[in-house]
């Protein structure tokens, strides 16, 4: 005999742009959406009963109308408004899960000045949240940061690794450390000033890339989540992947020519793949 085992639905990738009109400025922001639901959906599963599904394509428009009154100005917020709006309105439903990405959008500067009303978009970088949240319980907050791309031309080294009969990487004192960082880190509450704490964590981030004396991308990984953990107490642990983006030296030798450390192909694939999980111990 067959029992259904755990389950869940939802609607993925909703997306929505709101701009707030100031009188003197517009805010521009948008974010993209996944929910996921769990609770006493069995009937619709074994006897295709469908009196306790909440139609995804309702979860969306949720998300439009929640948006038009909400006040939420970060992620966390309106995730946590969201998941706790299909909570209460859904008896069914013990369980509500809000993934949230952002895209980062600026004021276009003219002239010296940010104008008020366009903007531009610096990078490809994401901000992230994700809130999961029960019946009378206080949600979690896990959020991050994708596609942070950075590169630093110094103190940065990989050597004395293990070699055997199929090693050909030469080992270098100065080579070229880019990546893509990953991070993703838990909120020790529900109520914290996540805006501020975001932009300390990522400040923080990037200033330990940029000066540390990097022994590998395993080495700088460890040192970046570890000035996170120590400055920053509202967080419980952090995740990080920091993929290494290779730029190979180009042998000028046939040319005639050097190369001092100058000229380089960047390649994509493929790459190193390095991730890990840092938390306080005690």
């Amino acid at each position: 005999m067959m029992a259904l085992a755990e389950n869940s639905y939802g609607k993925s990738r909703v997306r929505l742009v709101k701009v707030k009109r100031h009188s003197d400025h517009h805010d521009f922001r948008e974010w993209t959406i996944d929910i996921l639901l769990e609770g006493d959906f069995g009937s619709c599963f074994i006897s295709g009963d469908n009196s306790k599904i909440l139609p995804t394509d309702t979860m969306k428009n949720t998300v439009y109308s929640l948006a038009r009154d909400s006040s939420a100005d970060c992620v966390e917020e309106f995730g946590k408004e969201l998941a706790a709006f299909l909570l209460k309105r859904n008896s069914q439903v013990s369980a509500a899960r809000v993934a949230l990405s952002e895209k980062c959008w600026e004021h276009l500067p003219v002239g010296g000045k940010p104008h008020p009303t366009t903007f531009v978009q610096p990078s490809v970088e994401s901000q992230t949240s994700e809130i999961a949240a029960i019946c009378n319980g206080a949600p979690s907050v896990h959020s991050g940061l994708e596609n942070l791309v950075i590169m630093k031309t110094a103190n940065s080294e990989f050597t004395g690794f293990l070699k055997d009969s199929l090693t050909t990487l030469p080992e270098s004192t100065d080579r070229l450390l880019g990546t893509s960082v990953r991070a993703r880190w838990k909120y020790s509450s529900s109520t914290l000033p996540f805006i501020a704490l975001r932009s300390t964590i990522r400040e923080i981030l990037l200033s330990v890339f940029a000066s540390h004396i990097s022994k590998s991308v395993q080495h700088t990984l460890f040192a970046m989540g570890e000035a996170v953990l120590s400055q920053v107490p509202q967080i419980e642990d952090i995740e990080l992947a920091m993929p290494n983006k290779h730029c190979f030296l180009v042998d000028l030798s046939h040319f005639g020519q050097d190369n001092p450390n100058e000229i380089f192909v960047p390649t994509d694939e493929p790459h190193g793949t390095i991730e890990a999980r840092l938390k306080r111990q005690g």
